[in-house]
């Protein structure tokens, strides 16, 4: 029987996926044994003291900072005022010069959506900071002042050991609250957290109550006001709904959130750069146009040669949706975006991926399929030295609990999974190795559940696999 090109087309399409489904070894990852036990996720009630308000006539809360230049000596410091828009004047010194003290100005933005209307957010960048310091902050001068400290990151060099907490898709859950806590206790201490998107969930509810967005900057303040946060997008960011009016993507992400875009040549804040101590951190976004000749794809396509490995040695990349993953939640809603930046991603041999989406934790071997081109049948994700490792860290504790779907059999590429809620930290030695480790909630804080040291691809591009025959 002849067969036209498209049954052909089709015929290779179905079984490279079912290729990419069963592609497993005896010498494959594993699957945690851990179960955790089987609930869903709550919200904890507003009247809960993560929640609460700081006391005081127009008190700022929802404090957040992040970095706010390319290089780490400048931090966007943001707040919201309920009672009325106050100052957006933030006063700031060294730790140990508390006689000169400095001020910066910053602006007012609101917004409404549906039947919202937002507190005054303010935005403020403060400049030419001094590396490797602690500075004291006040926000709330006229009314009721609120003080807060952050650390400068070292300067920007090969060798310069920094440690990242990592997290995702955190919601305000009971789940969460324990995440957050574990992240706080952990021995090894975190000193800016990469968050790969879904933050408070709002749109889980009736008409995307913003309220939880007020709620949640609360609850996560008091990590948020002390550390950079890095902020990815994620969908539950998109708060699009055309049904309520509401038509703006992303209109209360970013009236609350600010990241340093331009600073990275960036036309739009959803995607941009950060070099900090020895790492080079790019930011995707999942959700907003990627294809051939759009602002994402030209911005990523001129960013890649700019990244001096000689300078930042590890290059992390950050988004939400995951390229690879063997979980039936979200299979594969990442594959348009792998087909079109992978070969890049190999070419200048990125370190390693973070993405969250999957409400559940996997690791991957080093791995690429770019091979692939839907005619060819060759469809199977091979050990690649130059590709990065994949992690999904999808669980962080959001509303709609954890994905415990798995994939039978486990890919050989997936070289740990878990269903479970937690977080990760990264350890950044040298130019050569770091130190990665996750830590599930239902252990103690400083128990690692998966681990492993990380060789850097462009200065010691070794075998790093966990998994034997790889």
């Amino acid at each position: 029987m002849k067969m036209n090109m498209k049954m052909k087309m089709g015929l290779v399409l179905y079984v490279c996926v079912a290729h990419v489904l069963l592609y497993h070894g005896a010498y494959g990852g594993m699957t945690s044994s851990f179960v955790r036990k089987e609930e869903k996720s709550v919200d904890m009630p507003f009247s809960s003291d993560v929640f609460s308000h700081p006391p005081g006539y127009n008190a700022p809360q929802q404090v957040h900072i992040t970095q706010g230049d390319h290089v780490g000596r400048a931090v966007i410091v943001s707040w919201v005022t309920q009672d009325e828009p106050g100052s957006s004047d933030v006063v700031y010194w060294l730790a140990d010069k508390t006689d000169q003290k400095y001020k910066a100005t910053g602006k007012i933005t609101t917004y409404k959506y549906y039947n919202y209307t937002s507190g005054f957010i303010h935005h403020c960048n403060i400049k030419n900071l001094q590396f490797e310091s602690k500075y004291y902050y006040e926000v709330g001068i006229g009314h009721t002042t609120r003080r807060f400290w952050f650390m400068t990151p070292p300067p920007v060099g090969p060798d310069v050991p920094y440690t990242f907490g990592i997290m995702g898709d955190l919601g305000q859950t009971y789940d969460s609250n324990v995440t957050l806590a574990h992240y706080e206790m952990n021995p090894v201490k975190g000193a800016a957290v990469l968050f790969v998107g879904d933050l408070s969930y709002a749109d889980h509810y009736e008409f995307h109550d913003n309220s939880r967005w007020d709620s949640w900057g609360r609850f996560a303040e008091r990590s948020t006001a002390y550390q950079p946060w890095i902020w990815t997008a994620g969908n539950h960011e998109l708060d699009y709904e055309p049904t309520i009016g509401e038509t703006k993507p992303f209109k209360p992400f970013l009236h609350r959130y600010r990241m340093p875009f331009r600073a990275s040549g960036s036309t739009e804040p959803l995607w941009y750069s950060i070099k900090r101590a020895s790492a080079y951190i790019i930011v995707l976004s999942s959700y907003s146009a990627y294809g051939m000749y759009t602002p994402q794809y030209q911005w990523l396509f001129e960013e890649f040669p700019k990244v001096n490995r000689s300078e930042t040695p590890w290059l992390i990349v950050l988004m939400h949706s995951p390229w690879y993953n063997s979980n039936s939640y979200h299979f594969m809603e990442g594959e348009t975006m792998r087909v079109m930046f992978e070969p890049w991603f190999v070419q200048y041999k990125v370190d390693l991926v973070f993405a969250g989406h999957v409400h559940a934790y996997e690791r991957s071997e080093r791995i690429s399929n770019i091979a692939y081109n839907i005619v060819n049948g060759e469809c199977t994700p091979v050990h690649d030295k130059s590709a990065p490792v994949y992690i999904t860290i999808g669980d962080g504790g959001n509303i709609e609990g954890l994905a415990n779907n798995m994939t039978e059999p486990q890919p050989k590429y997936s070289a740990y999974r878990e269903a479970s809620f937690g977080h990760a930290t990264l350890e950044i030695k040298n130019r050569t190795h770091a130190y990665y480790s996750w830590h599930r909630n239902s252990d103690g804080y400083a128990v690692t559940a998966d681990s492993v040291m990380f060789f850097n691809r462009y200065w010691h591009p070794e075998d790093d696999s966990t998994a034997k025959n790889n």
